[in-house]
C-alpha cells in the first residue's frame, strides 16, 4: 500500500466508521454467534499475495462484525461503559504513525513528557491531593488496566513491607531465609465488593489473600471497623497484612467505601499500603459535587481510574497514581546497559518502564491529550451529570413500580441495582410468610428464592432478545440485574425504552408464574 492507496483507504475506512457509529441504535447489542464461528469463514491461512484494500474492508462487515458486542451502542447497558470518541480515535491513527516502543525518555522524549503533562493535568482535574502530582514525590503512570495497575502497586507494596522490615539485617542467606519465611505468611485485603483483580495481584505477587465481609446495612461500604477486625484477625492467625485495596465505586453495586475511617485505622498499620481503585466511577471525581471523596487520599499510597470507561477515551488508558514514586521504582527498576542513557543517569529524565511491569509502553498519552482539548473541563462535567441525571430518572421509573421491581441499594454513578418483585397467591400466604407454620416455615426463604429465579429468567430473556444488553450479578444472595448507561451516544429514549423491555419482560414472567401457580397439581400444559 503506497501513500496513494493509503490515502483512499483511510478515507474508506472513517466513512465506513462513521456509518458503524450512525446505525448503532438499530443494531443487535450482543453478538449471538456460537463459538468458533470465525474459522469456517476464513482461509487455512494467510494469502500467497496481497489482496486489494477493498477485499480486506469488505470482510469488516461480513466477517468480524456479527462477532462483535457493541459496546457503543446507546443500548449497551451492561458491565460498565467503554467510552470512544472521534478525538481519541484520531490520537490512535498519529500513535500507529509514531508507533515506538517508548521504554525510556530518548526513545521518543515527547511520549514521556507528554504523559508526565496530562496526568498532572489530570490529577488536578480529579482533585487528587497534590502528593500525586509529579511536581512532589509522586506522579502518575498510564497503564493497560485498572487490574494491570493493582499487580503493579501489590509488587510496590509487597517489596516495601520486605525493604522496611528487614532493613536492619545485613545481606546474605539469613536475610533471604527470613523473607521467605515473612513472604509466605503476608496477606492482601480487600471487601468482598472489590474487584477481583486484587485476589489475582496477590497471587501473582505470590502472598495470601482475604477478603473482608460487607453489609446491605453499610450499604456494602468497608467501614474502618470492618478493616480493624480483619487485621486483628490476620494478626492474631499470624499472617502479616501488607496491602489493601480500597473501592470507589464497585462493580457489583458502585459501593463507595469509608475513606476517612479507613484512613484513621491505617495511622496504626503504616506498613499497609493502600490503594484506590475508582476504574469506572473516577471519572466523577470531574464534578465538584464528588471531590469532597478524594479528602482522605492524602493518606493513601495510590489511585487508579480508567479513562477508558467513562471519560471519553477508547481502551487502553487506565491512570494510575503514586505518592511516593520511588516506592515503585525500587521494586520495578532493572538498568542494564542497553537501556541506560546519559538523561536517565543524571536524573533529569523519567524513564516509565521502572513505572510498570512491561518493558515497552505505547504512546497513549496522546490520546489523552486529544480528549481533554476537545471536550474541556466544563465537556467532561457535562458528560458525567448527563448521565448521572439518566441514572436517576430510570431509578425514578422503577420507584414508580414497585410492584414489579426492587432497587438493591440507593443508584450511584449512573447505576441501578434492581430485582424482581415475585408475586404472592393470596392473603393467605403473605400472613403465612409473616408467622410461618408447620407446614411452610420457610415461607420467607420461599420467596427470596422466586425472587431469584424469576429475576434471571427475566434478565435471560431481556438478552436474548438482543434489543438492550445487561448484566446481572449477586448482591447479599439476591440475583439482581445491573443498568447502566454511560455511552456518549445515550439519550433519554434509550433509557426509557429499557425500562419499558424491562417492565414488559417482567410482567410475562410474572404472568407465567400465576399462571403455573394456579395449575391444578399433576396436569401439564
Amino acid at each position: 500500500m503506497d501513500s496513494h492507496q493509503f490515502r483512499q483507504a483511510a478515507h474508506a475506512a472513517v466513512d465506513e466508521i462513521i456509518n458503524y457509529y450512525e446505525t448503532l441504535p438499530s443494531r443487535r447489542v450482543q453478538s449471538n454467534v456460537e463459538p468458533g464461528y470465525l474459522r469456517p469463514l476464513l482461509p487455512s491461512g494467510p494469502p500467497a499475495d496481497g489482496e486489494p484494500w477493498a477485499d480486506i474492508q469488505r470482510d469488516i462487515e461480513a466477517k468480524i462484525m456479527p462477532g462483535l458486542t457493541h459496546w457503543q451502542s446507546p443500548n449497551f447497558m451492561a458491565w460498565f461503559p467503554a467510552n470512544a470518541t472521534y478525538p481519541s480515535m484520531l490520537a490512535e491513527l498519529y500513535s500507529a504513525a509514531f508507533t515506538a516502543p517508548a521504554f525510556n525518555w530518548l526513545c521518543s522524549p515527547a511520549v514521556t513528557e507528554l504523559e508526565t503533562v496530562v496526568l498532572d493535568w489530570l490529577a488536578r482535574l480529579l482533585a487528587l491531593p497534590e502528593c500525586y502530582q509529579s511536581t512532589g514525590e509522586g506522579g502518575g503512570v498510564i497503564q493497560g488496566s485498572a487490574s494491570e495497575a493493582v499487580v503493579t502497586v501489590a509488587v510496590a507494596a509487597r517489596e516495601r513491607f520486605i525493604r522496611h522490615k528487614f532493613s536492619h539485617l545485613p545481606e546474605g542467606s539469613a536475610k533471604d531465609e527470613a523473607i521467605g519465611k515473612t513472604r509466605a505468611k503476608m496477606v492482601g485485603l480487600a471487601s468482598d465488593q472489590a474487584h477481583s483483580c486484587s485476589q489475582k495481584a496477590m497471587s501473582i505477587a505470590s502472598t495470601k489473600f482475604r477478603s473482608i465481609p460487607t453489609s446491605l446495612a453499610n450499604e456494602f461500604a468497608l467501614t474502618g471497623m470492618d478493616l480493624y477486625k480483619a487485621i486483628e484477625q490476620c494478626k492474631q492467625e499470624g499472617l502479616e497484612p501488607y496491602y489493601l485495596t480500597v473501592s470507589l465505586g464497585a462493580t457489583p453495586t458502585c459501593a463507595v467505601d469509608r475513606f476517612e475511617e479507613i484512613a484513621q485505622v491505617a495511622k496504626d498499620y503504616p506498613e499497609i499500603w493502600i490503594h484506590v481503585d475508582a476504574a469506572y466511577a473516577g471519572a466523577a471525581l470531574v464534578c465538584e459535587e464528588y471531590q469532597h471523596l478524594t479528602k482522605a487520599f492524602a493518606s493513601f499510597d495510590s489511585f487508579d481510574m480508567n479513562m477508558h470507561k467513562w471519560l471519553l477515551t477508547n481502551f487502553d488508558a487506565s491512570c494510575l497514581f503514586i505518592k511516593k514514586r520511588s516506592d515503585l521504582t525500587f521494586a520495578l527498576t532493572i538498568t542494564p546497559s542497553y537501556l541506560r542513557s546519559d538523561q536517565y543517569e543524571a536524573g533529569l529524565v523519567t524513564d516509565y518502564r521502572d513505572w510498570q511491569i512491561p518493558l515497552g509502553r505505547r504512546f497513549r498519552s496522546l490520546k489523552i491529550w486529544f480528549v481533554m482539548r476537545s471536550f474541556g473541563v466544563n465537556g467532561f462535567k457535562a458528560h458525567i451529570r448527563r448521565h448521572v441525571r439518566l441514572g436517576e430518572l430510570f431509578a425514578e421509573l422503577v420507584r414508580g413500580r414497585n410492584d414489579l421491581f426492587e432497587i438493591v441499594t440507593p443508584p450511584a454513578f449512573a447505576l441501578t441495582v434492581i430485582t424482581v418483585r415475585p408475586k404472592k397467591n393470596s392473603k393467605a400466604e403473605e400472613q403465612m410468610a409473616k408467622e410461618g407454620n408447620e407446614f411452610t416455615p420457610d415461607a420467607h426463604d420461599q420467596h427470596f428464592a422466586e425472587a431469584n429465579v424469576v429475576t434471571k429468567e427475566v434478565y435471560e430473556r431481556i438478552n436474548a432478545g438482543g434489543e438492550i444488553f445487561l448484566t446481572s450479578g449477586v448482591v447479599a444472595g439476591s440475583y439482581a440485574i445491573r443498568i447502566v448507561s454511560g455511552s456518549p451516544q445515550t439519550e433519554e429514549k434509550y433509557v426509557r425504552k429499557a425500562f419499558d423491555i424491562l417492565v414488559r419482560t417482567a410482567e410475562d414472567v410474572l404472568h407465567e408464574q400465576r399462571a403455573r401457580r394456579s395449575q391444578p397439581a399433576g396436569v401439564k400444559k
